[in-house]
């Protein structure tokens, strides 16, 4: 049975910075890409950033790009957003997700998700 469990997320002031973590068990890590979703309340899930299982390829949405970034470690089973220069428009609830997806940035290409992390950034 396939389990992810996210961690790292907090309340932090806008310009600062939170790595999550992504723990993965249950198959074979490195055979299956991770990504990193994110939901505000009232909003639709939306993609944040995806890595190939062997870490080779990664994706972000525009909205992220050049303050995140997403990494792997395939003996830790585990998958990392490091997310710098944050702003309140960042607040949501993150989710990994794991799968072999044919379109990275659609939700229902995922098998398996977290329970979710809280990130709240203050202005």
């Amino acid at each position: 049975q396939v389990q992810l469990v996210e961690s790292g997320g907090g309340l932090v002031q806008a310009g600062g910075s939170l790595r999550l973590s992504c723990a993965a068990s249950g198959r074979t890590f490195s055979s299956y890409a991770m990504a990193w979703f994110r939901q505000a309340p009232g909003k639709e899930r939306e993609f944040v950033a995806v890595i190939s299982g062997s870490g080779g390829l990664t994706y972000y949405a525009d909205s992220v790009k050049g303050r995140f970034t997403i990494s792997r470690d395939n003996a830790k089973n585990t998958v990392y957003l490091q997310m710098n220069s944050l702003q309140p428009e960042d607040t949501a609830t993150y989710y990994c997700a794991q799968g072999r997806p044919q379109y990275y940035s659609r939700p229902q290409n995922y098998d398996f998700w977290g329970q979710g992390t809280q990130v709240t950034v203050s202005s």
